[in-house]
């Protein structure tokens, strides 16, 4: 870690997880029994880092391990995309539904239980999943040259402890993901809406403002916008800079932090 930085978005992540109570599930569901050098609770970590660096393949994060700052942070020096692979094929997602669940148990704890759902509402867990076809049996899912496939878009919901998928939505995998957020979103006083790069387009973000539809996603590198007011920061929190600003015709929230290396995000 940077050695002028206390905190970090990689941190701040994986602060709020007791790890002895993740072990402790993890034992349970018996997920380590055999395991010699990857354990879940390093692959839980290292996949929070991959999806806060963008990384989009398990040989890039295989290679991202070779640096001497994330191997400390995670206790591991070296991982092949095999052992990778099969590890992401050993977990199973009830796991990761434990930890969600504990996740919001210990903001339950720090505000009290109506408190922490009012601060909560109902989480839309928003993102799509492509699944390639055979390109002569499929001609229809149009994909790439030589490739079909098809693209899963999927609502999962999280309220009041229970999670459910709550809507699908199958294409071609070729149209981008942001033609299909529209029909993703929900008009309710208590939804908040995550989602990742893939449905960005800020002219449905102003819909959506409009209409008071909330949601949390992350900004593009190349976007320009329009700073209305800059905000104060704690120097310790790992944000370096909070200001609401314009890009179209509605102002939000943009929070800027850094990685685990300390490089802004």
């Amino acid at each position: 870690m940077d050695k002028n930085t206390i905190k970090t978005v990689f941190k701040e992540y994986i602060h709020p997880m007791d790890e002895k109570v993740i072990l402790k599930m993890i034992d349970q569901m018996e997920l380590d029994k055999y395991v010699k050098k990857l354990d879940s609770l390093t692959f839980t970590k290292l996949f929070i880092y991959a999806q806060l660096k963008q990384l989009d393949s398990l040989k890039k994060i295989s290679f991202k391990v070779k640096q001497k700052k994330l191997q400390k942070e995670l206790g591991l020096k070296s991982i092949s995309k095999s052992q990778l692979s099969r590890k992401l094929s050993d977990l199973p997602p009830e796991i990761f539904e434990a930890i969600l669940h504990h996740l919001v148990e210990q903001i339950h704890r720090a505000f009290g239980t109506e408190k922490g759902d009012n601060l909560l509402g109902k989480i839309h867990l928003i993102d799509s999943t492509t699944i390639s076809l055979c390109l002569s049996q499929y001609r229809w899912a149009d994909f790439r040259q030589n490739k079909a496939g098809v693209k899963i878009h999927t609502r999962v919901v999280f309220y009041e402890g229970e999670t459910y998928p709550d809507k699908m939505i199958t294409t071609p995998a070729r149209p981008a993901d942001a033609t299909q957020l529209d029909g993703l979103m929900v008009i309710e006083k208590d939804a908040l809406h995550v989602f990742g790069r893939g449905y960005f387009d800020f002219h449905k973000f102003d819909e959506y403002c409009k209409n008071n539809i909330r949601f949390c996603t992350r900004i593009k590198e190349n976007t320009i916008v329009h700073v209305i007011e800059e905000l104060p920061v704690t120097p310790s929190s790992g944000v370096i800079r909070e200001a609401v600003v314009r890009k179209m015709k509605y102002p939000v929230r943009l929070v800027e932090s850094l990685d685990s290396q300390g490089n802004p995000l």
